[in-house]
């Protein structure tokens, strides 16, 4: 089942004409610099923002087109801002009770003790919103959310408000809701780390106009597309952990493309685990090398290649089938006869654990 919209908004010099459609399911990210028309998007999906020749269909039902237009308040939608704009004059517990009290008992889909355990807030029910950190009350701020049942939670650059301490205090919550949940996101961002970290479906925004919309790795991946040109590409992995080399206190990371040994904490057997590559940290060889650092080594094909200026060549491979970026002098690309269809090895020299 999908979300699919339309809306051709007009504000001033800026417009904005789009037309999509995102899974209805997991985080997809609206990512793009200031000014695209991120936040206009939502607003217009949340009924905020009037388009009297718009469209949006949620699955089954029909939300708005030219004939009909369901408003804000009956769209069944938690929304959460930059800031968490909480009532000042009730307590964490009353605040996420506000909307939920409001709810037929039959319309109540999620339970309130497990969005407060979600969101690792029971310690803070009887506060009053000024004794709360930034990133405590956003959390809060998305408990009030959710405590509606929505069908969708839209969120609109929930951490840009926030210093990088609370950024990373609160990016795990928002990792255990896309696990733990079955309600569909919608996360503006203009930070990539952001979306590389949470972000299934990303659809890339520019002056107002869908650019380009897809799977996270195979946007973050594609030549044409200004993410993988720029200095600090990257590909984003998922993989399951398979286990764990004791003897050097490895994680053992299984993918479609083998497995990668990765130093770090200790992670639990069978959990899924996102993986950062940064192009520069792949190297190529023809031949699978024995005696060298360099742990993780897989078989890869190469699938497509981009100048990246004068001096640097962008080299998609396919490894099991999954896009991974390298990034390599245009030298060592002409001394290894790169072209698509040829059979190399890529040397992974650093992963990053983003989940």
């Amino acid at each position: 089942m999908t979300i699919e919209a339309a809306f051709h908004i007009q504000r001033g010099d800026f417009s904005l004409a789009v037309e999509l459609q995102i899974p209805r399911r997991g985080v997809s990210a609206l990512f793009g610099p200031s000014g695209c028309g991120k936040t206009t998007l939502l607003r217009a999906i949340a009924g905020l923002e009037r388009d009297p020749q718009g469209y949006l269909r949620v699955g089954e039902e029909l939300w708005q087109d030219r004939q009909r237009f369901r408003p804000a308040h009956r769209r069944p939608l938690g929304y959460v801002f930059q800031e968490p704009s909480l009532f000042g004059h009730l307590d964490v517990r009353r605040n996420i009770e506000y909307g939920f009290k409001r709810l037929p008992v039959n319309g109540r889909r999620v339970a309130l003790d497990r969005i407060v355990d979600l969101l690792g807030i029971a310690h803070l029910l009887e506060r009053q919103p000024h004794q709360l950190s930034g990133g405590e009350q956003q959390r809060v701020a998305i408990a009030r959310a959710l405590a509606v049942s929505p069908s969708m939670l839209l969120l609109d650059e929930p951490l840009a408000a926030l210093d990088m301490a609370s950024k990373q205090e609160i990016l795990p919550y928002l990792e255990s809701l896309h696990r733990e949940l079955e309600i569909p996101v919608l996360y503006v961002s203009h930070s990539r780390d952001e979306v590389a970290r949470l972000a299934d479906w990303l659809v890339l925004l520019e002056a107002g106009r869908v650019l380009a919309a897809g799977e996270v790795g195979e946007l973050f991946t594609r030549l044409d597309l200004a993410l993988a040109q720029r200095p600090d590409a990257e590909s984003v992995i998922e993989a399951t952990v398979a286990g764990r080399d004791e003897a050097f206190a490895l994680s053992l990371l299984d993918f479609p493309g083998g497995r990668f040994r990765v130093a770090g904490s200790r992670l639990p057997p069978g959990s899924r685990i996102r993986l950062q590559i940064l192009a520069r940290d792949v190297s190529l060889t023809l031949e699978r090398q024995s005696k060298t650092s360099i742990l993780n080594i897989f078989p890869a094909i190469v699938d497509a290649l981009s100048d990246a200026g004068k001096a640097q060549t962008t080299v998609r491979l396919l490894v099991g089938g999954l896009p991974l970026l390298s990034r390599i002098t245009r030298k060592s690309a002409v001394d290894l006869d790169l072209k698509p269809g040829r059979r190399i090895y890529a040397q992974i020299k650093s992963v990053a654990l983003l989940s």
